[in-house]
């Protein structure tokens, strides 16, 4: 079983809006809503790819239970602590004619010490049925920064796998904890190092920074695959790219492509199979209007289209 963590989720609404500009009225040509969030997102596309999953997290008010019912109707499995305020809604504006996205996302409810408390044992309570763990996106108020670091723990402590995917100083106390793998992006892995990616060689040089900050293995994601250091070869990092295709839309292909890599590991599939993989699955996701949505057999075809290159020993400031 695998598991994903999504303590702010949202109901995510998609809305295509042709020559969308500020400041005037328009009308949308397309709308999607779903339940949202990273990790739910994970969750959609592990469920796609036909592997056994749970979601959980936090649902508050009506809107909590709105997320619960779109899972629930996409038959993704789920068991979700519910607290005193409401769950938060996010909006995503894409223009077809440029391929522009807006995004505006709430900040989401504020959660108490006793609710954080339900979802600790909720979690410890999954975990001994659990290979894998996915903790990805966002916290809601009133929960520490170093949150994410002591579900790491505990998991590690339950011999549970663990996957992260966030930022800011959530992931860097997630980082201290040594989680089994990380997969920001680039703008995320920036935050993170603290400093500007200018070319290919500080992208080569970051995953090894984040195996240096705690990770045991490193991913960051970028529009058009991921650069990887992983533990078995730490002294090479992988460049890993797929076909240019024309996206629908980019919003969660690094929630898929962490999806297609949670779902190869726990097939047992090695390092590059893997990779290959996870970023088909990202590549693949652009081609639909939904964050998380995979056709399974389109990403078999795409698999071996996707390019591995290795750089040795990237050189790290």
């Amino acid at each position: 079983m695998i598991i994903t963590v999504t303590l702010n989720a949202a109901i995510d609404n998609t809305l295509a809006v042709p020559h969308f500009r500020l400041g005037a009225r328009h009308r949308a040509v397309e709308k999607h809503a779903a339940a949202g969030g990273k990790g739910i997102n994970v969750a959609r596309a592990l469920k796609c790819l036909g592997q056994p999953v749970i979601a959980t997290g936090f649902a508050g008010g009506v809107t909590g239970t709105r997320i619960i019912e779109y899972l629930t109707g996409e038959s993704v499995l789920n068991d979700f602590v519910r607290i005193g305020e409401e769950s938060r809604t996010s909006t995503v504006l894409i223009d077809p004619t440029t391929g522009e996205q807006t995004e505006i996302n709430e900040h989401g409810p504020v959660v108490t010490e006793t609710e954080l408390d339900l979802f600790r044992e909720k979690l410890l309570y999954l975990a001994p049925g659990a290979d894998i763990c996915v903790i990805a996106g966002s916290i809601p108020r009133g929960i520490p920064e170093d949150f994410y670091g002591v579900l790491v723990s505990d998991l590690r402590k339950a011999g549970v796998t663990t996957v992260v995917d966030a930022e800011g100083e959530v992931m860097i106390h997630a980082l201290r904890a040594e989680p089994d793998l990380v997969a920001p992006n680039v703008i995320e892995t920036e935050g993170l190092v603290g400093r500007e990616f200018v070319d290919d060689e500080d992208l080569a040089a970051a995953p090894a920074e984040l195996r240096g900050m705690g990770a045991r293995d490193a991913i960051v994601t970028t529009s058009d695959g991921c650069w990887a250091v992983l533990d078995a070869d730490p002294d090479v990092t992988l460049s890993v790219q797929a076909p240019e295709l024309d996206p629908i839309t980019t919003v969660g292909s690094g929630d898929a492509l962490v999806a297609g890599l949670v779902s190869a590991r726990y097939i047992g599939l090695g390092d590059d199979a893997a990779l290959r993989y996870a970023v088909a699955c990202g590549a693949e996701s652009t081609q639909h209007f939904g964050a998380g949505t995979l056709d399974r057999s389109e990403v078999d075809q795409l698999v071996d289209s996707i390019q591995v290159k290795a750089i040795n020993r990237p050189v790290v400031s």
